[in-house]
């Protein structure tokens, strides 16, 4: 009966990928495999000063900073981000998430990660949508990598506007001073990878990142899933 009932389901209310709208097939968990297989890879995490981390140069010491895809408008990274930020479909994150780690599990950098910890958004917006699309990455992360995860060390203290139609000037100045450390202990003197769903000027990372640095010992490593450069 519950293989009827399922059947049903798949033949009236098919589930649809989150990249490219096509129907899934069985086996197939948000992304389909077509899409998976060519998706715009960055392969950042095999270069050395590459673009993702050139953004951040004299804003932030970092140890490492990635990036998995590449952002482009009208293209299937922008409905995977679309689906997971506005449509509800958190688990995407962790699809995502777990995607990521997969990419980054065999390299040696990632040994030295002490700590994964997404960057937080206010509780208003939070309560709006529902959840932080980066919490839900942030555990794909660490469950592919077997990295803990917190989500209750660093707050967003301040509700800010939108960053969308902000240029570089005006999204720094609408995040400065917006985050606070509120569990010092839990991130002293170890390695942070700060985790977010897309890098465009990296205002938000920096603001958040700055607070992480500001604790003793600590280092910090940034990683995102799509980057728009």
């Amino acid at each position: 009966m519950d293989i009827l009932k399922r059947g049903i389901n798949m033949l009236f209310f098919p589930k649809h990928c989150c990249a490219c709208g096509r129907a899934l097939l069985k086996k197939e968990n948000h992304i389909c495999l077509p899409c998976i297989s060519s998706l715009p890879y960055t392969n950042t995490h095999l270069e050395k000063d590459n673009a993702v981390e050139r953004i951040f140069w004299g804003r932030l010491k970092l140890e490492q900073a990635f990036s998995m895809l590449s952002f482009q408008k009208k293209g299937k990274v922008q409905n995977l981000m679309h689906e997971l930020k506005y449509n509800g479909k958190k688990e995407l994150g962790i699809v995502l998430g777990d995607l990521y780690g997969s990419h980054l599990l065999n390299h040696s950098e990632f040994k030295h990660i002490d700590l994964i910890i997404p960057v937080p958004i206010h509780s208003k917006k939070k309560l709006l949508r529902g959840y932080n699309q980066s919490d839900f990455i942030a555990q794909g992360l660490s469950e592919r990598l077997k990295i803990p995860t917190t989500h209750t060390s660093v707050e967003k203290r301040i509700h800010t506007e939108s960053q969308t139609n902000k240029n570089r000037f005006e999204r720094w100045e609408n995040v400065d001073s917006t985050f606070k450390v509120i569990e010092k202990e839990s991130i002293m003197n170890k390695h942070i990878l700060l985790v977010d769903d897309v890098l465009t000027t990296g205002s938000t990372l920096e603001a958040c990142g700055k607070e992480i640095l500001n604790l003793s010992g600590t280092k910090l490593s940034i990683a995102t899933i799509a980057v728009g450069i």
